[in-house]
């Protein structure tokens, strides 16, 4: 019984998010698969079907399903792309990339969601994950240029550290504003010589911040 219910949740869930905005076939699929009690807390597994944020420890969330649906479906992403992520958390959002792309590089400024989601990664067998402890405002300058950037934490401006390790034609999906306050979700495009820039929709995410830290 418990389980037919949770299958009833599942498709509540994406039926809502058919009717709030998530409307590209590949990733409406993505996310029925991908089963989100896999990476939230035990005493929150109740609640993972549920259109919210829940916490995973250090201060942070696991986004709204919602949310990582339109900021997914906003990369346009294709098979053969190299994605880089800023924030891994709980590893929910890395994965679902994982499926839609070629490679996914991830950063985490904490310790220990990081070692986290690498363990979950292994588990799981995925072999196109690739996920570091490190500060997400530096990016990752070795694998550089990326056809996608993802940023899962607000910055204060659109940071020109990951803009530079953009690929030409290249997109970058990023909250900006500040904490406690209206954040707007912006779609940067990258041409030869300029940015464009589209506002989406009004966020909550918790700051993007510098450094790493060893807990």
């Amino acid at each position: 019984m418990a389980k037919k219910s949770e299958i009833k949740k599942k498709i509540d869930l994406i039926l809502e998010l058919q009717k709030n905005g998530v409307e590209c076939p590949k990733v409406l699929r993505v996310m029925e698969e991908v089963d989100r009690n896999l990476f939230v807390d035990e005493g929150v597994r109740s609640k993972s079907n549920d259109n919210i944020a829940l916490p995973i420890g250090c201060g942070q969330t696991i986004s709204q399903p919602l949310i990582v649906g339109l900021m997914t479906q906003s990369l346009e992403i294709q098979q053969s792309m190299r994605i880089l992520e800023i924030g891994t958390g709980s590893g929910y959002q890395t994965y679902i990339l994982s499926k839609l792309s070629r490679f996914v590089y991830s950063i985490e400024r904490y310790r220990s969601l990081s070692n986290k989601a690498n363990n979950l990664f292994r588990n799981l067998k995925v072999t196109n994950i690739f996920c570091k402890h490190g500060d997400g405002g530096h990016g990752w300058i070795d694998q550089a240029p990326f056809e996608r950037i993802i940023v899962t934490a607000c910055a204060p401006e659109i940071p020109n550290n990951l803009i530079d390790q953009l690929a030409v034609n290249g997109k970058m999906i990023v909250p900006v504003g500040e904490q406690h306050t209206d954040q707007i979700l912006k779609k940067i495009t990258k041409r030869e010589g300029e940015l464009i820039i589209d506002d989406l929709v009004k966020v909550r995410f918790v700051p993007l911040l510098e450094g790493k830290e060893s807990k």
